[in-house]
């Protein structure tokens, strides 16, 4: 019912903890995209981000002087899946969870 929220999957990034998981989330887009960034929620339990909240990444909403209206929802859904394995940095929506607690997430993210 919302034209600016849609949802996606996207498979865990290969040679990484994550690679065997299948991650649901959701792109909140502000009234004004393509100006301004869209927000990422998980929807998945992965161990990496916090399920539910608006995590912090440098092409969201929480670093909109970074985000380039030229880029597409298919280019942040690429950037998003690239941070998986990133060190979470005490970024908002971050976890730290261990690789064994994140493969096992992986694994449960099919069921």
């Amino acid at each position: 019912d919302d034209i600016f929220e849609f949802h996606f999957a996207v498979f865990g990034p290969p040679r990484t903890a994550f690679e065997r998981g299948i991650y649901h989330g959701r792109i909140l887009l502000p009234p004004e995209y393509p100006f301004k960034p869209p927000s990422f929620v998980l929807l998945t339990a992965n161990g990496r981000f916090e399920t539910g909240t608006k995590i912090c990444l440098s092409i969201s909403q929480h670093h909109p002087k970074q985000w380039q209206p030229s880029w597409s929802i298919r280019a942040a859904l690429t950037a998003m899946r690239a941070f998986f394995p990133t060190p979470p940095e005490g970024a908002v929506g971050s976890l730290d969870w261990s690789d064994d607690v994140r493969r096992e997430l992986a694994e449960a993210s099919w069921r």
